[in-house]
């Protein structure tokens, strides 16, 4: 006969136990995951709303947040002096400096001003209110005259700026049209927007046209003159050598009769 286990053997103790550490396990591991996925959830979420790396600015985006531009903007993209600005800006560790007139300022100008120019004098415009290196507004005080433009850049040095300042008032003057900077509408390490109440109009465009030059002297009047002088020289000429023929014959006429006369008295 096998005898009955006893109440107090250990073995259901030993069970539970056994339960208890494997439920603990169980919820540890449970715990682990959902902070696992806690982490990865917001991990993501963060990743997912961080922006990207800031780009260089954009000339075109610049102005359209500022407004009031409509018009250089409308200009920028015909000429695609924007999209020559804005690789620069990609490319170019100098920077760019704009003068962007204001609607206005294009509204001022008599009227079809910029309809009488032609493609090629269009994106001079434009680049002449470009410079090929970043200015701060203090860095101004310092620039040396004549400013060089984009649009000397392409044209051997033409198309030239003369800036001043008094104060913290920034003053530029093509030869045509005297203006202040207005206000700054954009500025950066990269790019510094600069707004204008006036369209800067340059000489080599609207100035007075180059005088005439002089006409050629005419070489076949110096010949007809020459031809209708020489006919008085030679007469001149001719008389002069009748004069002698005539002098020679009276005073040989002279000897002779004197020599016969000497003959005459000898006998």
């Amino acid at each position: 006969m096998h005898k009955e286990r006893s109440h107090n053997s250990p073995y259901p103790i030993f069970l539970k136990r056994k339960e208890a550490t494997e439920t603990m396990q169980h919820f540890t591991c449970a715990i682990t995951l959902l902070f696992l996925v806690q982490f990865i959830v917001v991990t993501s979420a963060q990743l997912a709303e961080s922006p990207a790396p800031a780009g260089p600015p954009n000339i075109t985006a610049v102005l359209e947040k500022a407004g009031e531009f409509g018009t250089f903007i409308r200009l920028l993209k015909s000429t695609h002096v924007g999209d020559q600005i804005n690789n620069q800006l990609n490319n170019s560790v100098n920077g760019i400096t704009v003068f962007a007139p204001t609607d206005s300022a294009f509204s001022s100008l008599p009227s079809g001003t910029m309809n009488s120019l032609t493609d090629q004098q269009q994106v001079a415009l434009i680049q002449f209110h470009e410079l090929p290196y970043i200015v701060s507004i203090s860095q101004f005080q310092t620039i040396s005259n004549p400013v060089r433009t984009q649009a000397g850049d392409v044209n051997n040095g033409r198309y030239p700026l003369n800036v001043t300042t008094i104060g913290n008032s920034v003053n530029i003057t093509t030869g045509i049209v005297n203006t202040s900077i207005a206000s700054t509408v954009y500025s950066d390490s990269q790019l510094a927007v600069y707004k204008l109440d006036q369209v800067l109009l340059p000489l080599e465009i609207f100035g007075p046209p180059a005088p005439a030059a002089a006409p050629a002297p005419n070489k076949s009047k110096k010949k007809e003159s020459s031809i209708a002088e020489s006919p008085s020289g030679t007469s001149d000429s001719s008389g002069a050598t009748a004069a002698v023929n005539l002098k020679c014959t009276y005073e040989g006429g002279i000897v002779f009769a004197a020599a016969v006369i000497s003959l005459w008295w000898s006998y």
